[in-house]
């Protein structure tokens, strides 16, 4: 029996989709260097996706209904696209990240750069996506998770389609669109459940390249006529700006919301399919082309690059975060337009294009190469000889852990841990020969609760807290579940049935926090509780324990004052204004217990940081803080 063909015309260039391309990159870009209008700006990842389902499958379809489709040709394409490029900028990122990352940083990248270069990448950010590991500022290589989630799909799309053509030739169509709506269907689900391995992993994002399938099948009504094309063009254009501008990091993603840039992404393409309209005359102006050409190295290199500008200021310094990023910007369009020209062309198309054997040993030897330089970084523990002994002693603290004193799991509920984990018999246990204080809050309130506790010897401390929650009676629509359900049992149940000598809140305070918590003072005045109301925290916009680090290597002990968060210290005053004049609760500052005009404690004992990120207290800055504040009579 003949395998009935698919059909599908062979791919011409489109100039406008090059024009897409230069879109994308540039809104990741843009979101990337902090341009508050494009806080959004990482959807064109999503319209990078649909692009590349698009292409490829056209590809893949058209020689497979020519019966000329080899995976071995599928394969060696895919690494000259994507290997050479990558290659020379896992190395050059490398150089910077022996220049200035700190041990325990190095060690951290050297695993992602295994990672990058076995396309796993989005497994290992996924797997280091924790609420108190390092943030994204400290890790260059993070931007490949996308590529890794891409070359996942391309092992084995080529083989679902020859198996599917094989087994079900009537069923390709249906196969593929019933792939697409459960996957689709996942990342709804796992945007507000899982929103963490909804956003890294393939199964969850693989609707989106096949919605470049399903363009390129030609499954769909064809847009004709001008008026039509106009439209749908113009409203996809428009779709993709609305998701740059309008969402942000606490957008549950993809889910439901990546339909905008998808789908903006989709009507640009089909669109162009049947003739020309304004956008994508627009496109296709050599300006923009030539940025989407550059497009894949420029997406290489212009992470790097703001990364080490932020953490060493490799390009320059003195400036603001808006100068050094479009600083950071312009040399990364630079390198982009170099790496093209002299590295993506010629191993593609030009002189240094291999084939074959010779082709797949040179990528096996460059992955080689690359994993071992991660293994000798990994061997000698981050080359701390780089650094003074008592920097590489503090920067020891960017690999802290919290379990004991924050009692992770039971009292203070940290995702995957949910309100059920919480173990009122041992959190809230009361004591009757003793005073009983209750805690709640979110991470901030559990790194205080080792020091309270501890210190006030006399008192029996409990504890209610949960990552990122506001103590509030209203909570912020972006709540974790856990979060809202733990505070609606303090309050609701908890509170109103049992007698607490004081009430103790602290939480990492916004000033749009503030009117949620005036109500929530009313309601415990009117419910005779008794409250210590903490401030903010002194925080910095780097991890404190990296700042101490810098300032030992550089001598120069202003560096950490330098990098504390200004803001803080201005709500501080504020909330202590008004604790006093209005919500006449007891006020803990702590901005008045640590910090001096220019100096603020940095220290809980020698080569031990009060904090070990940006603001969570260590176990020793826990301890000191609270006698400190119980010295100064500021607890009850």
């Amino acid at each position: 029996m003949s395998v009935p063909a698919i059909k599908k015309p062979p791919l011409t260039y489109r100039a406008d989709i090059d024009g897409l391309r230069a879109v994308a990159v540039l809104l990741v870009v843009a979101c990337h260097i902090g341009i508050y209008k494009c806080r959004g700006g990482f959807v064109g990842v999503d319209v990078f996706f649909v692009i590349s389902g698009y292409l490829i499958s056209s590809v893949i379809l058209s020689e497979i209904a020519a019966s000329r489709f080899s995976l071995f040709s599928f394969y060696e394409r895919r690494i000259r696209r994507i290997v050479p490029a990558l290659v020379v900028m896992l190395f050059a990122t490398s150089l910077l990240a022996y220049r200035y990352l700190l041990p325990v940083e190095l060690e951290d990248f050297a695993k992602s750069l295994v990672a990058a270069i076995f396309s796993q990448s989005n497994f290992y950010f996924w797997s280091q996506s924790g609420y108190f590991d390092a943030p994204a500022a400290l890790k260059p290589l993070l931007h490949t998770w996308s590529l890794a989630v891409e070359e996942q799909f391309y092992i084995f799309f080529p083989l679902f389609l020859l198996a599917v053509r094989r087994f079900f030739p009537a069923r390709l169509r249906v196969s593929i669109i019933a792939v697409a709506i459960l996957s689709f269907a996942a990342s709804v689900f796992g945007a507000y459940k899982y929103p963490s391995s909804t956003f890294y992993l393939a199964p969850t994002r693989i609707w989106e390249l096949l919605l470049g399938t399903i363009l390129s099948l030609r499954i769909l009504p064809q847009i004709s006529g001008p008026l039509q094309r106009n439209v749908s063009t113009l409203f996809g254009a428009a779709s993709i700006l609305f998701a740059a501008i309008s969402f942000s990091s606490s957008t549950p993603f993809p889910g439901f919301a990546a339909l905008a840039p998808c789908l903006g992404a989709a009507l640009i393409i089909a669109g162009g399919e049947t003739g020309a309209s304004l956008v994508g005359r627009v496109l296709s102006l050599k300006p923009v082309v030539f940025v989407g050409l550059i497009s894949y190295s420029l997406y290489l290199w212009h992470w790097p690059i703001i990364v080490f500008q932020k953490i060493g200021t490799l390009l320059v310094s003195g400036v603001s975060d808006r100068v050094g990023g479009l600083v950071s910007f312009a040399v990364s369009f630079v390198i982009a337009t170099l790496s093209w020209r002299f590295v993506e062309l010629p191993f593609r198309n030009g002189r240094f294009k291999l084939s074959g054997a010779p082709l797949f040993n040179t990528a096996f030897a460059s992955s080689v190469a690359v994993a071992g330089l991660a293994v000798w970084i990994l061997v000698s523990h981050g080359l701390p000889n780089r650094f003074p002994p008592e920097a590489v002693r503090v920067a020891s603290y960017l690999d802290y852990g919290t379990k004991e004193e924050f009692r992770e799991g039971t009292c203070f509920l940290l995702p995957p841990a949910k309100f059920q984990n919480f173990d009122p018999a041992t959190c809230l246990r009361e004591d009757a020969t003793r005073k009983n204080y209750l805690l709640i809050g979110d991470s901030h309130a559990a790194a205080l609760w080792y020091g309270v506790a501890n210190t006030l010897g006399g008192i029996n401390v409990m504890q209610a807290t949960a990552a990122g929650c506001k103590p509030t009676l209203q909570h912020v629509r972006e709540a974790p579940v856990e979060c809202t359900q733990l505070m609606n049992y303090v309050f609701n149940d908890f509170l109103t049935t049992h007698h607490v000598d004081s009430l103790l809140i602290a939480a990492r305070w916004e000033q749009s926090d503030l009117p949620r918590l005036a109500d929530t003072l009313t309601w415990a005045s009117q419910h005779g509780l008794t409250v210590t109301l903490f401030g903010p925290m002194v925080q910095y916009d780097s991890s404190l324990p990296r700042l101490l680090a810098t300032s030992i290597k550089d001598n120069d002990p202003s560096v950490p004052y330098n990098h504390r968060v200004a803001e803080c210290a201005r709500l501080d005053d504020e909330m202590s204004r008004i604790a006093q004049t209005k919500w006449h609760v007891r006020y803990v500052s702590f901005f008045k217990s640590l910090c001096q005009k220019q100096s603020c404690i940095e220290y809980a004992g020698p080569g031990v940081p009060i904090v070990f990120d940006y603001g969570h207290l260590t176990k020793d800055g826990s301890v000191l803080l609270a006698q400190m504040l119980r010295q100064n009579d500021q607890l009850p």
